[in-house]
């Protein structure tokens, strides 16, 4: 089998160096090429080669991409950030290799949280109930304000009573729904966009990353309607990322989509899901993925520290690099 070589974007976090880690577990051939905005970072030593890059929505960003795509000979390229998801689909037509990504109209909209909630609405799509700052005058009893473009849980404002000072172009109000917090990833096919299958984990986060989930399975059959809806109305394709509270009466309130390949993929792939894998059999080797057999148990994070001897001149993947258990 010919070797293909893979591009990962934001291998600095989580989602990227998760995304690195399924492909290296995989069977298939692969050479693994990383970008991020810093030079150094935890993610530097699991790639082949490593190249440093502005933000996505920064003028050099698509230009430094297809440079790399023609130098390293890309195949395809895997996108960690909403940002990324965006503006790559927005180019797909200037990038010379495939991008695993929802159409660009889709992703923005699931970039911008407000967008989101404005769109689900009209089609009768579960959602948190969504104001912009000018807009909201104390409908909620407790309320939370959170960037429309936000990246992770970075800006968000917890149990807001006023909202004074806050842009509309920037900034959105939610209700802030008590219950148990879930994190459910699909994966709808590139080939035929049915959906192979998903799964679903109860979590609670650290710093906004997930340090602890449970596989649950007792709302799978309402959030693939859900899910459903979603594919049949928008342009969705590989795997993305539904986040939801369960209040006390058990009723869904998704409050966030993301566009992608998400932050638990390389816990998920540990339960039977791996959208990682589906992702590279369908894009790179045309196979179509076996439907996934979820298994039930818990999985927690922990801290690992990784050790580069030397900084002048090294991008971090070099044989010097070692992890320090």
């Amino acid at each position: 089998m010919e070797t293909k070589t893979v591009l990962v974007t934001g291998i600095g976090g989580n989602v990227g160096q998760g995304i690195i880690r399924n492909l290296k577990a995989s069977n298939y051939p692969l050479r693994i090429l990383g970008t991020n905005t810093a030079e150094w970072s935890a993610g530097n030593h699991l790639v082949d080669e490593f190249y440093k890059a502005p933000f996505a929505f920064d003028e050099g960003y698509i230009p430094l991409i297809i440079d790399v795509v023609k130098k390293e000979k890309i195949d395809l390229i895997i996108p960690s950030t909403d940002f990324e998801i965006y503006y790559l689909s927005k180019s797909q037509s200037e990038i010379p290799c495939k991008i695993a990504c929802s159409d660009a109209d889709t992703a923005f909209m699931y970039l911008d949280k407000y967008v989101t909630w404005t769109e689900h609405q009209k089609l009768s799509i579960p959602f948190a109930e969504s104001y912009l700052p000018s807009a909201y005058s104390g409908q909620f009893k407790k309320a939370i304000a959170k960037p429309r473009k936000g990246r992770g849980s970075r800006g968000i404002m917890k149990d807001v009573q006023k909202v004074d000072g806050l842009n509309d172009e920037e900034y959105m109000v939610q209700e802030m729904i008590s219950g148990k917090e879930i994190t459910t990833a699909v994966y709808c096919k590139y080939s035929d966009r049915e959906i192979l299958g998903l799964i679903t984990m109860e979590r609670t986060l650290d710093n906004g990353a997930t340090n602890y989930c449970k596989v649950i399975d007792e709302y799978d059959s309402e959030l693939l309607k859900i899910a459903e809806k979603m594919v049949a109305s928008y342009g969705l394709k590989g795997s993305f990322n539904i986040q939801s509270i369960v209040d006390p009466n058990g009723v869904i309130y998704p409050f966030e989509v993301n566009c992608r390949i998400s932050g638990t993929n390389s816990i998920r792939s540990g339960f039977g899901f791996n959208d990682v894998v589906y992702t590279v059999e369908e894009l790179l080797f045309n196979k179509v993925p076996e439907q996934p057999k979820i298994t039930k148990g818990v999985a927690y994070r922990y801290l690992a520290d990784v050790i580069y001897p030397v900084s002048d001149g090294l991008k971090g993947n070099g044989d010097d690099t070692f992890i320090l258990n």
